[in-house]
């Protein structure tokens, strides 16, 4: 899972908001395995990744969401002290800039799940295959 599709909600920030666009996700059966949300500029903005992006992306259209869709890239982490700096210091030795992060965990696994948001998606997905093999 070295890349994934990445959807950037901005939800307006009031109560309940994020609820309607997670139960309208789940309501289709689409789970989402890493999750991010802040407030910016009086905006909720949530990043997340799911099992079903095809069906995420009909979801957030029928709802009229004010939404994009990027590719990220994903690495499964063991759960011990130090992966994640591992990780990103393979990024950085192969000259990949990391914009943002978050974790999540997919369904069934141990392991927690990292997204990066990089500048250099194919880059990026190559160096984390590598370091996931070793």
């Amino acid at each position: 899972m070295p890349k994934a599709k990445e959807f950037r909600v901005t939800i307006e920030n009031r109560p309940s908001a994020l609820a309607g666009c997670c139960l309208a996700l789940s309501k289709k059966g689409i789970n989402i395995l890493a999750f991010q949300s802040f407030v910016e500029q009086g905006e909720s903005l949530a990043r997340f990744v799911v099992d079903d992006a095809d069906g995420a992306l009909e979801v957030l259209r029928n709802l009229h969401a004010n939404f994009e869709q990027d590719d990220v890239v994903t690495v499964r982490l063991a759960h011990i002290p130090g992966q994640l700096g591992h990780a990103a210091a393979a990024l950085g030795e192969h000259h990949v800039n990391i914009n943002y992060s978050y974790c999540g965990v997919e369904p069934g696994s141990e392991h927690p799940i990292a997204v990066f948001g990089v500048d250099q998606v194919t880059n990026a997905a190559a160096v984390l295959d590598e370091l996931a093999a070793s």
